[in-house]
């Protein structure tokens, strides 16, 4: 039974006003307590309609969108997501659940998450994964206080890319906004670190080392041991940026001396759109009671059996504010499941496969767009992962632009400078882009 309107209150009008006179209110607007300054009380304007007008509606507007194939990438990833991720991931006791307080109820996805935990474990070498950072702009910053709470030197220091991710960048300034540490960069080379150069720049100082691969241009780093060894040396942490694709074929991060490792985990299981995504992070064991967020654990319950349950949760919803890691603390288990599913059904065998396609159709791409007059491709004598910068003679933004016109979206990156990222889901286009990339090369 509905009131008010409401499909969503099932109280009688007789229930709502013994419970207003329970409280003591007049009635449900006298709960809230909103400053005649802010408060609304015109009218929207939106006339009620039925479902199917809304749809027909909702369906005009959308058709309004430019219908572009992407070639986009630059820390958003388009696999193609099997059918079983979508069906499964949905079913009630998954979608409707939130954070699993109650391991009794909740072995199933306790379950899943341990195993996402384990797969992510496996790929990065080191020991401990969590299941619960936002994205991978975030688990940068944790990962920077992390750093700061554990550290063996007085460190004030924190070096990164000069060529990163602006979301990332600006959310790891956000994160060390009170804290008395300085972000400084190191130089690129030809697509990469330039060792030698961060090899100058770290001394007593220095806290943290970060560095990617594939690198925001989508190549390979190669000297990530050296990285490490430099990093090591002077008794800073070394955090390493990828993804789960990338890692099924590229160096285990562990073998070379990371501490941690963060990135973007949903690059499977959930698609690019709306730039969701949720956060990669493992680190080493003895880090375990600095790790931000939660992890899941097994044990046996009273009867022996093997049974699953929350066995570290450090937030400060959970703990006292003073001893909290971090005030993460929306759940994203929901999206770590489907990564789980989508890394279970494509196996080990199938993960190594999609990543060496990520090989191969880049590299292929991009010896084909080289033989454009007036394009180089790639601009960086490197190995390439999904993506490659590609430099034009004509301005890159005319380039772009008329790209757009032929249906195809690309990043800009430079004044003579597109970024081009492909993988299965826009395979099926190359022809076409290729041939548009041409004449608009001209």
């Amino acid at each position: 039974m509905t009131t008010n309107g409401s499909p969503y209150a099932s109280h009688t009008d007789a229930e709502t006003a013994e419970m207003l006179s329970i409280i003591g209110a007049d009635s449900e607007a006298a709960l809230f307590d909103i400053p005649e300054s802010v408060r609304f009380d015109e009218s929207f304007g939106i006339e009620s309609q039925s479902e199917q007008a809304v749809r027909s509606s909702i369906d005009r507007t959308l058709r309004e969108n430019d219908d572009l194939v992407e070639f986009l990438g630059r820390g958003h990833y388009d696999h193609y997501i099997p059918s079983m991720v979508d069906h499964l991931s949905a079913r009630s006791e998954f979608l409707t659940s939130y954070t699993q307080y109650q391991p009794e109820i909740a072995q199933g996805f306790l379950q899943a998450l341990f195993e996402y935990q384990s797969m992510i474990v496996e790929l990065t070498g080191l020991e401990i994964a969590n299941c619960s950072m936002y994205d991978a702009a975030t688990a940068l910053g944790e990962a920077a206080t992390l750093a700061i709470r554990i550290r063996s030197v007085d460190g004030t220091q924190i070096l990164i890319p000069e060529r990163l991710h602006d979301g990332r960048r600006r959310t790891l300034e956000n994160y060390l906004g009170g804290h008395d540490v300085e972000i400084e960069t190191y130089p690129m080379n030809d697509g990469t670190a330039d060792v030698e150069a961060l090899a100058g720049q770290l001394d007593e100082k220095t806290l943290l080392v970060y560095a990617e691969t594939p690198t925001v241009r989508g190549a390979i780093e190669e000297r990530l041991e050296t990285i490490g060894e430099l990093t090591a040396s002077n008794d800073a942490l070394f955090v390493i940026g990828s993804d789960p694709v990338a890692l099924s074929i590229l160096e285990r991060p562990a073998s070379v001396g990371a501490d941690v490792v963060i990135g973007d985990a949903a690059t499977l299981g959930l698609s690019a759109a709306y730039g969701m995504g949720t956060g990669l992070f493992a680190c080493r064991e003895e880090f375990l009671r600095q790790v931000p967020g939660r992890l899941v654990g097994v044990s046996e319950d009273a009867s022996g059996t093997r049974a699953y349950t929350l066995t570290l949760q450090t937030r400060e919803q959970h703990i006292r504010r003073e001893r909290a890691t971090s005030n993460i603390c929306t759940n994203q288990a929901w999206v770590a499941l489907r990564t789980a599913m989508h890394i279970a059904w494509l196996g080990p065998d199938g993960l190594v496969s999609l990543a060496d396609s990520c090989v191969s159709r880049t590299r292929e791409l991009a010896s084909r767009i080289d033989e454009i007059r007036g394009v180089k491709a790639p601009v960086n004598d490197r190995h390439h992962f999904r993506e490659f910068v590609a430099h034009t003679d004509q301005p890159a933004a005319a380039v772009a632009a008329d790209l757009e016109s032929g249906g195809y979206a690309v990043h800009v990156v430079g004044e003579h400078e597109i970024q081009i990222c492909t993988t299965e889901t826009n395979e099926h286009a190359i022809d076409g882009f290729v041939e548009t990339l041409r004449e608009a090369a001209r």
